[in-house]
């Protein structure tokens, strides 16, 4: 019998792996993703607004956990969506594009974008180490479109497994594959036993690993309270880092950038003055603020005293989705008939995200799993800056060359 559903899931990982992806050794004027497809090194460049953006507007959306902190990946995101877009046609396929604020931009433009995008992530250095890898595993009942297989392995080197759903190993084989790729930080992304109605299961992983460029001595760090947003306040152990840093205060909020290794990623963390707030800071996130305050920072001498903090965090996606354009893909009648050869109804049942962050004195540790389930002028400043992180803030995790936003966060208790 034929199934009536597709589950998908699509995840982005943070962690400690020993991750795979392309070679993009060179210096030439464009990366090959394989024989066949070429692609311009700075192709990158057309999605990255919109990648952007798409963390921007879904900050607000998202709730929050229990102790009021969110902590999301909009290149995770942006990257499953990419490939679904792949699959899909008409309506959907309109209303995912507006989603992803990728309106007017082609299949293949920004399939081409994204290879662009992974393969000037994938770094390895001493100090920071940055892969990406994807997986398909395709019921065997089943077949996809030529061109949306074929995209998947050229653009985003995906590779497709068949299995057998009903094979109690099937489920294990892909939880090993995700438990390897992020060296057991994430152990599972699909539960046993698998669902009766799955066509594939596609998987996206990305390995990072940054170590401070200026490392905070664990001797200077000391408890110290931190003002929740409900008045009250918990001893948190705070970290000190006394260095010239990328620095920025505009009068609404104290900003620093924190490298990691030769400064080819960063941490930048925004604290809002003590008569503002996160939710006032969050109502002025947006992409073109983003772009004019990254272009304010300046180096400067001063002290920086940072939570160390480790979050767990989990969201569903569906509602934000469909409140920010993406409708039909809900929908029994979603339209994504160029993603598989059967004529099975298919549409999105759950989006999910997943993921995780440790900030100690010796750099950061985060991770993110993305799961679709589809069924059938800032004035300078002369004195020395001093910021003390004692309150509620916001946090991002930026790509220094592409400008990559790869997680964005506000703790409101770390």
């Amino acid at each position: 019998m034929k199934k009536l559903a597709v589950l998908f899931s699509l995840g982005i990982f943070f962690a400690v792996a020993a991750g795979c992806g392309m070679n993009t050794e060179g210096d030439s004027p464009s990366r090959e993703v394989t024989d066949e497809v070429n692609f311009d090194i700075e192709d990158y460049k057309k999605i990255i607004p919109a990648n952007n953006e798409l963390g921007f507007n879904l900050l607000p959306e998202v709730e929050a956990d229990h102790n009021g902190n969110t902590f999301i990946s909009p290149a995770s995101l942006f990257m499953a969506l990419s490939m679904i877009y792949n699959g899909a046609d008409d309506v959907t396929k309109e209303e995912i594009a507006k989603t992803l604020n990728t309106e007017g931009i082609s299949i293949k433009a920004l399939n081409k974008a994204n290879a662009s995008l992974m393969a000037a992530l994938k770094k390895e250095t001493e100090d920071t180490q940055l892969h990406i890898a994807n997986a398909i595993w395709l019921n065997e009942d089943f077949h996809f479109q030529k061109d949306f297989a074929q995209h998947t392995k050229d653009y985003f080197h995906a590779e497709t497994e068949e299995i057998d759903i009903s094979d109690d190993k099937s489920p294990v084989k892909i939880n090993d594959w995700v438990s390897e790729t992020t060296n057991g930080k994430i152990e599972e992304i699909v539960d046993a036993p698998l669902n009766s109605d799955l066509i594939a299961i596609l998987i996206n992983a990305i390995y990072f690993k940054g170590d401070w460029k200026n490392e905070f001595d664990k001797n200077e760090t000391e408890d110290q309270p931190f003002h929740l947003e409900d008045g009250t306040t918990k001893d948190v152990a705070l970290m000190k880092l006394t260095e010239d840093l990328a620095y920025l205060d505009n009068g609404e909020f104290q900003a620093i950038s924190l490298p990691y290794g030769k400064g080819d990623m960063s941490m930048k963390v925004f604290l809002p003055k003590e008569d503002s707030s996160l939710n006032d800071f969050k109502e002025t996130l947006t992409k073109q603020n983003w772009e004019v305050w990254n272009s304010e920072f300046r180096t400067q001498k001063g002290t920086i005293l940072l939570p160390k903090f480790q979050i767990e965090y989990e969201a569903s996606l569906n509602e934000t989705l469909q409140h920010l354009g993406m409708k039909s893909a809900f929908d029994k009648d979603a339209d994504f008939s160029q993603m598989i050869q059967e004529d099975d109804p298919m549409w999105i049942s759950q989006i999910k995200q997943k993921t995780f962050i440790d900030v100690n004195e010796e750099g950061t540790e985060a991770s993110a799993s993305t799961s679709v389930e589809m069924e059938t002028t800032s004035a300078s400043i002369d004195e020395p800056f001093h910021m003390e992180v004692n309150r509620p803030f916001f946090i991002a995790i930026v790509d220094e060359e592409t400008e990559a936003i790869m997680f964005i966060g506000v703790i409101n208790n770390p």
